[in-house]
């Protein structure tokens, strides 16, 4: 028998509902705030990933499906949602047409690391991303769009931020980090001993335990930002405070990704066990012009569908009844059932059994599918042109002419 690949999982039953549970919430708190679709490719050239999520990170040196086409070319599966956007972006020449644009998309990306809960080599991300916006208003905007989703899901969060500063006050910070790291470089872990060299920033996000107790005495860069990034950064906080979002402020908070600065924030949760991100992202003001584009200011953030989808299937979830059940009670009704059924499709959710049953098994059928409404057509009810009706809701039971059916479940299945 063959068998889904390691860390790849088929989506289906109670998951299936969990996930567009999620995606449904996702996708009309998107639409509230301006953004609309965009889908990208799978499939990318792995030169857009090296150069936007950095040549030093764990996501392109170690976790990449990367691989050579028929043609030659390296291409890879996407690790991430934002460098597909940005890309599609400049590809458009949209950052050649002014104003502002907002995108939302959704899909699987690609990651080869160790299965665990919440964290799979094929996951899904719903993602925001919104350009040519450089008010730190679009950063709250963003973050306080992501809260309003958790909320609606029901998951309880904590809100962390921080500030990475801009090109002018990171230089001066990194040269103080690397300092720091290089008088106790032979106490790091490997990974940590590497990226002093190739990117020290990334040291902060080391989790491992040991590094970390090294790390609680690194100079910080919210004591090393310049006015502007300050200033900006308290204008952020005074936006959430007024708007009654909580936070905390974690100066070591740096996302693992070489395209963010200034605003960075994550939503964590203790759901899941242990603490462990939901949902951030952050502001990316020189990735477009990095990645070929016209200098344009980016803002966004993601979600993990599996680490939301893990908290929610621990909850009893409420039967929600919806639609139509319609069967016959003979065979030669069937036909009769099914142009209604065909009917009725234009209007609600609508399923119909082919076999003829008896109006218990009908009832039993049509409890299973979680229908609103039990429609039954047997020879009597023929005779008088009507349609028994049931409501597994509150157990009312009626007659509805023919002429009547799509009338009456206009706005009530």
């Amino acid at each position: 028998m063959i068998k889904a690949l390691r860390g790849m999982n088929d989506i289906s039953g109670e998951q299936a509902r969990i996930y567009s549970q999620i995606l449904n919430v996702c996708e009309r708190v998107a639409r509230n705030y301006g953004f609309c679709l965009i889908e990208t490719p799978k499939l990318e050239q792995t030169a857009l990933f090296r150069r936007s999520v950095g040549e030093s990170s764990d996501i392109v040196g170690k976790e990449m499906y990367e691989f050579s086409d028929k043609s030659g070319d390296s291409v890879c599966l996407r690790p991430e949602g934002t460098a597909g956007v940005v890309r599609a972006f400049i590809e458009k020449k949209l950052d050649r047409s002014g104003g502002v644009h907002k995108f939302y998309y959704q899909g699987s990306m690609f990651r080869y690391e160790r299965p665990q809960k919440g964290r799979l080599r094929e996951f899904h991300q719903f993602g925001v991303e919104c350009f040519g916006q450089s008010s730190v208003y679009e950063d709250a905007s963003v973050i306080l769009m992501l809260a309003q989703i958790l909320r609606e899901l029901n998951v309880s969060a904590t809100l962390k931020i921080n500030s990475l500063g801009d090109e002018e006050c990171m230089p001066a910070y990194k040269t103080k980090l690397v300092n720091f790291l290089q008088e106790r470089k032979d106490r790091l872990c490997e990974d940590c001993q590497r990226r002093i060299d190739t990117n020290p920033i990334r040291v902060l996000d080391c989790k491992n335990e040991s590094c970390q107790k090294i790390l609680a005495a690194a100079p910080l860069i919210t004591e090393n930002l310049n006015d502007a990034c300050a200033a900006e950064f308290a204008q952020l906080q005074r936006i959430l405070t007024q708007n009654g979002q909580k936070f905390q402020i974690d100066a070591k908070l740096v996302r693992g990704l070489d395209y963010y600065c200034k605003t960075a924030f994550e939503f964590v949760s203790s759901e899941l066990g242990a603490q462990s991100a939901v949902g951030g992202g952050g502001r990316y003001d020189r990735l477009v012009e990095f990645l070929g584009g016209r200098k344009t200011a980016g803002v966004g953030f993601a979600i993990g569908i599996e680490r939301i989808a893990e908290i929610l299937k621990t909850r009893e979830a409420p039967q929600e009844r919806e639609g139509i059940y319609i069967g016959a009670l003979d065979e030669a009704f069937v036909s009769t059932a099914f142009s209604f059924a065909l009917k009725l499709r234009k209007l609600c959710k609508t399923q119909i059994s082919y076999e003829p049953k008896s109006l218990a098994k009908h009832l039993k059928a049509a409890d299973g599918a979680e229908a609103k409404f039990c429609l039954c057509i047997g020879q009597d009810e023929f005779d008088r042109a009507e349609v028994w009706c049931k409501n597994l809701e509150d157990q009312s039971t009626f007659a509805i002419k023919f002429k009547e059916v799509e009338a009456f479940f206009k706005d009530r299945a």
